[in-house]
C-alpha cells in the first residue's frame, strides 16, 4: 500500500513537471527541451548586459489607462528615465505599459521582458527593446536580476509571486540586497499588517529586520524621492542598524 501511494505521488509530481515544461503526458523529456531552457537563461542574461543602470517596475496587466495607478506608474517611470535609468517591465499591458510609456516620454530606454501566453500578455507599443520567454521561471529570474531598484504597484497573483520571490532572495542573501518600494497604501497596508501581525508577532516565522526589506509609499512623487535616496547610496543594506527604523513618507 505504501509503495502504491508513493508511486501515485511520484506520478502526480511527474505530471506537474510535464505541465511546467510544456510536455504532453507521457512524452519523454527531450534533451533539446533542456537546451531550450538553458538558451533562455543565456539569451536573457546577455540581453540584460545592455542595461547597467536600470529600475524594474511591476504591477497588474489589467489596469486600464484611466486607472490612477496607471498614471502613477507612468509618472515615476518618467522621472527615473529622465535620470538615465532604463525602465524594465514585463512588457505587457496595464502597469507595465504605463511604465514603458513614461520611459518613452522621457526619451529614456524602455525595455520589456515578456512571457508568451495564450491570453492577456501582449507586448505593449511603448517597449523599444524586448526579450520573450516561454517559461515563467526563466523570465522571473531575469526580472529579479535586472535592476538596482524594484517598484511594485498593485497587481494580482503574478505581482505577488514576483514580490515574494524577491523578498525571499534578499532575506536569504541569495542576491545582493536591493531596495523594494511598494506604491499604494490602500492596497498594500492590509498585506503588510498581516505580515507584521501573523508572520512576525504571532508565528515568529520571520525576523524583525526582514520587515525592513521593503518600504511603503502612496504616490509617484514619494516613490521617486525614496528611489533617489536609495539610488544615491554607494551600498544598500536593509539589515544594518541604519535601516532599523522603517521609512514612511507623508
Amino acid at each position: 500500500m505504501v509503495n502504491r501511494k508513493n508511486g501515485r505521488k511520484a506520478k502526480n509530481n511527474a505530471h506537474r513537471v510535464e505541465e511546467v515544461l510544456g510536455i504532453k503526458r507521457g512524452e519523454p523529456v527531450s534533451p533539446w527541451r533542456i537546451f531550450r531552457i538553458m538558451a533562455e537563461f543565456v539569451n536573457g542574461f546577455e540581453f540584460l548586459q545592455n542595461y547597467k543602470k536600470a529600475v524594474t517596475i511591476f504591477g497588474s496587466a489589467r489596469f486600464p489607462t484611466q486607472s490612477p495607478y496607471y498614471h502613477e506608474a507612468e509618472a515615476v517611470a518618467y522621472r527615473l528615465a529622465q535620470d538615465g535609468y532604463a525602465i524594465i517591465t514585463g512588457g505587457g499591458p496595464g502597469i507595465m505599459e504605463a511604465a514603458n510609456k513614461g520611459a518613452v516620454r522621457a526619451g529614456g530606454k524602455s525595455v520589456g521582458i515578456n512571457i508568451r501566453l495564450p491570453f492577456e500578455q501582449r507586448i505593449n507599443k511603448y517597449v523599444q527593446e524586448f526579450e520573450s520567454f516561454r517559461y515563467f521561471f526563466t523570465r522571473k529570474v531575469m526580472l529579479v536580476s535586472a535592476s538596482k531598484l524594484y517598484v511594485f504597484f498593485p497587481g494580482g497573483f503574478g505581482t505577488m509571486d514576483e514580490l515574494f520571490e524577491l523578498l525571499t532572495l534578499i532575506q536569504t542573501r541569495k542576491v545582493t540586497p536591493v531596495p523594494i518600494i511598494l506604491v499604494g497604501k490602500k492596497y498594500w497596508t492590509p498585506l503588510l499588517q498581516w505580515i507584521d501581525e501573523t508572520f512576525y508577532r504571532e508565528l515568529r516565522s520571520i525576523a524583525e529586520e526582514d520587515r525592513e526589506i521593503y518600504r511603503l509609499v502612496d504616490t509617484a512623487d514619494q516613490a521617486y524621492r525614496l528611489a533617489k535616496k536609495f539610488l544615491g547610496q554607494k551600498k544598500y543594506e536593509p539589515h544594518s542598524n541604519h535601516w532599523k527604523k522603517r521609512v514612511y513618507l507623508t
